[in-house]
């Protein structure tokens, strides 16, 4: 039986009228928007591009094919970035986007490389910078425990020496020193077809590589937890040679206006390939205290989630396949130790990474700031005491330029008022390596005798006494540290940087260690040995040197020594 066709009524033209000029709409207005993202864009070929980051102009690139010569170190020549291939990619997810341009920026600046998506593409592998025990790679990779270079030209790196070690335990011994140089197992060259025959995708299945990307920018530390576990060596060297050298890699800007700032890009992870959960914390807590203030987003990685990577890319049953690293910053201490500056003048890794920035002139005068102010803030130290050393420079500079007598001594020459001057003892009298009992009373009574003349605050501090935000609120206002050598001078990375910033370092007689003096350096303050009675400072500073008597608890001090120091400092003498 045929239906029999239905007369259209009015309301079916309505109808019909309506459904099209929404069909209209639709197209007109809101096909701009469309998803397209499901169109196929494949490139199966391995790029030989780099990318010239955040205006640094050292950069190691992989330049023409040569012969492969892993040991020779070629410094090229800085060459502009090649104009990358525009292509349509997909747009990239919330957490893989850009994070937005940072605070301070005064010009333009080139805009840090997104994450390459290595699906169908190995990026070659390209240093950034540079120095014995610190490199800033883009686009590193790891298989089986193996860091890997991808690059056309091996010979353009650094010897990888100067890069990595095996990363076993220092000792002194001819032995130890060849068991830590490292081997193709623990840093190999690969050029870019060798990538490609080990990690790529069949090509013809249109099969993606064997590559997993750990996007944005991590801290790799190829050190064991034999010197990470103490305040110190983390925070006043590791932590503060790091932070040194990705500043200066991305000629990061910090302003006195708003110091607690940087332009430098953000770390996403650090990852201690040698070192436990507990092998990079200290005893009294202060590393990870420190750490997590100063980056409270960061994701933290140790040896056992390392050795996960490492199972992961080494099944013998599997294709082979490998963690690709988007910009890392590979530091390792055995390397350091291998460079001129640590190795035979300061025995500090970080000397390595903040003599190589200051030399090209990456690093501002208040780099350390940020790490500084951050860790303050979380302890609650208000904002006038974190100012104390922008506010001191201004002063001093201001100073200059007054009619003679028209400023206070002490504020002409130091930026401070008396009332500002703090004076800090750090007692060791219930520790190993201490001064004799009457030394110490008798410096404790002259300290208190100057302070009460000049009207400045003395601290005499028993660590083991306070909370750490007791300590560091103490150390955030001190103009002059003091104390035998010992942890406790650590605190100095937390002291204002003002023109008469002092650390007064007491040694049993001959002795001497660059730890607290390097430091004090390189933040810009000055610092003094003291020998019972008698004193050292730059440039007729003594060798290293530890003798009988040196981690004893008879270390003698003659306290009318300490003072004149200390007056002499803050009226202006002893200046940098």
């Amino acid at each position: 039986m045929v239906g029999l066709a239905r007369p259209r009524t009015f309301r079916d033209v309505a109808l019909i009228f309506l459904g099209a000029a929404a069909m209209h709409f639709c197209t007109s207005f809101l096909g701009p928007f469309a998803d397209h993202s499901s169109s196929i864009i494949v490139k199966t070929q391995v790029s030989s591009e780099y990318v010239q980051d955040a205006g640094q102009p050292n950069v190691f690139a992989p330049p023409p094919h040569d012969a492969h010569n892993h040991a020779a170190h070629v410094d090229p020549a800085p060459a502009p970035a090649p104009e990358p291939v525009k292509q349509p990619d997909p747009a990239p997810a919330r957490d893989q986007r850009q994070e937005p341009a940072q605070e301070l920026i005064k010009s333009p600046t080139k805009e840090i490389p997104q994450t390459v998506d290595t699906s169908y593409t190995i990026p070659e592998t390209t240093i950034l910078s540079h120095a014995p025990g610190w490199t800033v790679f883009r686009n590193i990779y790891m298989s089986n425990g193996t860091m890997y270079i991808v690059t056309s030209r091996p010979s353009s790196f650094p010897d990888i020496a100067l890069i990595t070690s095996t990363g076993l335990p220092a000792e002194n011994t001819p032995e130890n020193i060849a068991a830590r140089m490292p081997t193709s197992e623990d840093m190999a060259f690969l050029t870019p077809q060798e990538a490609q025959d080990r990690w790529g995708g069949d090509q013809d299945k249109l099969e993606k590589n064997r590559i997993w990307s750990v996007p944005g920018n991590t801290f790799i530390i190829n050190e064991p937890s034999q010197f990470l576990d103490h305040y110190y060596h983390f925070c006043a060297e590791w932590l503060f040679g790091a932070w040194a050298f990705w500043q200066g890699a991305f000629k990061a800007i910090v302003s006195p206006d708003s110091a607690a700032k940087t332009t430098a890009p953000p770390v996403h992870r650090a990852i201690f390939a040698n070192a436990g959960a507990h092998g990079w914390r200290d005893r009294p807590g202060f590393n990870s205290y420190v750490f997590r203030s100063a980056f409270p987003a960061l994701t933290v990685e140790v040896m056992e989630d390392w050795d996960d990577r490492i199972i992961a890319t080494s099944s013998p049953t599997a294709p082979q396949r490998a963690w690709h690293f988007d910009t890392v910053l590979f530091t390792d201490r055995s390397a350091s130790f291998r460079g001129p500056i640590c190795g035979s003048q300061t025995q500090r890794i970080a000397a390595e990474a903040t003599e190589h920035m200051r030399k090209a002139g990456n690093l501002t005068k208040l780099w350390w700031e940020p790490i500084r102010r951050a860790v303050l803030r979380f302890a609650g130290v208000d904002e006038r005491t974190m100012d104390l050393g922008v506010k001191a420079e201004q002063v001093l500079a201001a100073s200059t330029r007054m009619p003679a007598g028209a400023a206070e001594s002490t504020r002409a020459t130091s930026g401070l008022y008396d009332s500002d001057i703090v004076i800090t003892y750090i007692s060791r009298q219930a520790s190993r390596r201490h001064l004799l009992d009457p030394d110490h009373a008798a410096l404790v009574e002259a300290l208190n005798e100057m302070c009460t003349k000049h009207g400045w605050e003395l601290n005499v501090v028993e660590a083991e006494k306070l909370s750490k935000e007791q300590q560091l609120a103490i150390a955030a206002r001190t103009t002059v540290m003091l104390g035998v050598h010992g942890n406790g001078l650590t605190h100095l990375i937390m002291m204002p940087v003002t023109p008469v910033s002092t650390v007064i370092e007491i040694f049993y007689p001959q002795g001497f260690a660059h730890d607290y003096h390097w430091t004090a350096h390189a933040l810009g303050m000055r610092h003094f040995a003291i020998w019972n009675d008698t004193y050292h400072t730059y440039p007729n500073e003594p060798q290293v040197n530890y003798p009988d008597g040196f981690q004893g608890t008879e270390i003698p001090v003659y306290a009318p020594t300490v003072v004149k120091v200390i007056e002499e400092r803050i009226a202006g003498m002893h200046p940098l």
